[in-house]
């Protein structure tokens, strides 16, 4: 079994004893350079594009941190819904389905120090020392929830509590992280499918501007990251309207990936993770260590569940979400949309 490897798709466990488990039986037959724990939200383009954007541009690179950053959401919304997947969904819910597996592995690409270089071991080990570095869990901090109609489908129970949708606010406990709030938020049958991570800047100290001229009416300066397979970024800021007097508006400069001209360069999410598995390279898969250490710090929420709150389908969730966030505001809706490829802004 030496050259041998092998791929696994999630759930990694539903807690910390299973995962320990599961781990040691892998580890009976396999070494664990061998197992290839596998993710496609980090298999996208845009996943990659985060350690390009971070570690390649000294525009970037010393303003990431707490200093300059006041908070970041991962907000992985879905509009499908759970029918034929309900007696999978029964044992897992959105939290061990989606919070454990995808947003917090996306989650420490945004968060990880510099590796020395960029070969797998030296990735994943600065991935482990984010969640290592992670609070547990705080169940106060979480909103749990089931949108109406899911105890209508075939196989669930009348008062089943498990969540179709998840909140939540997670901090991570380093030099360069500490007070800063990561909110992660998914979910089924919401208003829109989407995959985006919104780095939200500090607000100046103090503002010349006067009253009336529109500063501060559109929120923080906000970088965001769109890992959807259009592959986009964007940076937001406010720039002078034109016209007499001093009237500032909310811009934007964007890219999509739509607009490289190697953009059929591009693999699918699990062509790249399946081609790298073959390769023995592990950037983008999870380690024994690291889902052990994201069941450790969920065993809070597992031991004292939030009660699940009931959702219209097609709403953003539960309305106990924007106490959560509360005094900033969730990113998704825009209330601006992307810009098409090559046209003007709309």
């Amino acid at each position: 079994m030496q050259r041998a490897r092998i791929i696994m798709e999630k759930p990694f466990g539903t807690d910390l004893a299973s995962a320990k488990a599961l781990n040691a039986e892998l580890h009976e037959v396999f070494a664990e350079e061998q197992i290839f724990r596998i993710d496609h939200f980090l298999g996208k383009e845009a996943a990659l594009n985060i350690l390009a954007f971070r570690f390649a541009n000294g525009l970037f690179e010393p303003i990431w941190n707490r200093n300059f950053i006041d908070h970041v959401q991962i907000d992985v919304p879905e509009t499908l819904s759970l029918t034929g997947r309900s007696g999978f969904y029964e044992g897992t819910g959105a939290f061990k389905d989606m919070v454990v597996t995808h947003l917090f592995q996306v989650l420490a690409f945004m968060a990880m120090e510099p590796p020395t270089s960029l070969d797998s071991d030296s990735i994943s080990e600065e991935k482990n020392k984010v969640f290592r570095s992670m609070l547990p869990l705080d169940p106060r901090q979480v909103v749990r929830g089931q949108y109406q109609g899911y105890r209508d489908e075939d196989g669930i129970a009348a008062d089943s509590e498990t969540d179709t949708f998840v909140a939540l606010r997670a901090e991570i406990d380093n030099w360069r992280w500490a007070g800063v709030p990561f909110y992660l938020r998914t979910g089924k049958r919401l208003a829109e499918g989407a995959r985006i991570i919104s780095i939200a800047f500090r607000e100046p100290p103090k503002s010349m501007f006067p009253t009336g001229s529109g500063v501060g009416l559109a929120g923080p300066d906000h970088l965001t990251f769109d890992l959807a397979d259009a592959s986009r970024m964007s940076l937001s800021f406010y720039g002078k309207r034109p016209g007499p007097g001093m009237r500032l508006d909310k811009l934007s400069m964007q890219f999509a990936m739509q607009e490289h001209d190697r953009l059929g360069e591009v693999l699918e999410a699990y062509e790249r993770l399946i081609y790298d598995a073959m390769r023995g390279e592990r950037t983008l898969f999870t380690t024994a260590e690291g889902i052990e250490r994201l069941w450790e710090l969920s065993e809070p929420l597992l031991v004292d569940v939030p009660p699940v709150r009931p959702y219209q389908q097609g709403t953003w969730g539960p309305n106990a979400i924007h106490q959560l966030i509360a005094p900033r505001a969730w990113r998704l809706p825009f209330e601006r949309s992307w810009r098409k490829p090559n046209t003007q802004a709309e």
